[in-house]
């Protein structure tokens, strides 16, 4: 329990193995996370059912377009177990804008009914929390993160998911020791970036630049 949620403090902690979680009372410090039994999904074990297949071909998978909307809707406190709070959407928002942080959405009829967050270092990917307002559309979303992910270091990257569900085993999560979860992110952190994240990074900048931002 400690610390603080400023861009150094949260990469350098990403790259230890812990993760921020509020405490739940306002004004205490960020507790942080080294879980005993890591959920992890393989990038080749997504388990992809015909209904996820139906509904991804009705929606559009967009990533970066609507951050701090995705954000703020896994945040939305009528949600059970709901702890992303105003320091969580701001911290992750300024690493967004540093590039670290990023989104995958799914959009239909051109309304945003789906999503998840989280931040990329090197081939760690590590998935902050996820949302949906239609069917299936956050496992959309997964599915077009792990089209993101795959490369020519697919088998070295690691999509981290904190911890293992019933829900997250049945989409093909697994679970990995401490000890194991800390060798695959050693070797993860020395790889380089998906490169469809650096293009869709560059991509938004010169946008910015454009709209004069």
């Amino acid at each position: 329990m400690g610390a603080d949620l400023v861009p150094g403090t949260l990469l350098q902690a990403y790259r230890s193995g812990l993760f921020p979680m509020p405490s739940g009372d306002p004004g205490d410090p960020p507790l942080w996370f080294l879980p005993r039994r890591r959920g992890v999904l393989p990038l080749d074990g997504l388990r992809v059912t015909r209904s996820m297949r139906r509904s991804a071909r009705t929606m559009e998978v967009r990533v970066n377009t609507a951050f701090a909307e995705v954000v703020a809707a896994c945040g939305d406190p009528s949600r059970p177990g709901a702890w992303i709070d105003d320091d969580v959407l701001d911290a992750y928002t300024e690493l967004h804008e540093m590039g670290w942080a990023h989104s995958v959405e799914t959009w239909r009829d051109g309304e945003l009914v789906g999503g998840l967050y989280g931040v990329a270092v090197g081939g760690l990917f590590a998935g902050e929390s996820m949302f949906h307002r239609a069917r299936d559309a956050s496992k959309v979303a997964l599915m077009g993160l792990v089209d993101l992910l795959v490369d020519r270091h697919t088998s070295s990257r690691l999509l981290d998911v904190q911890w293992s569900t019933d829900h997250l085993a049945s989409l093909g999560v697994v679970e990995l020791t401490r000890a194991e979860y800390a060798a695959r992110l050693a070797r993860a952190l020395t790889l380089p970036l998906p490169v469809a994240f650096d293009r869709l990074w560059a991509e938004s900048r010169t946008r910015w630049r454009s709209d004069g931002v």
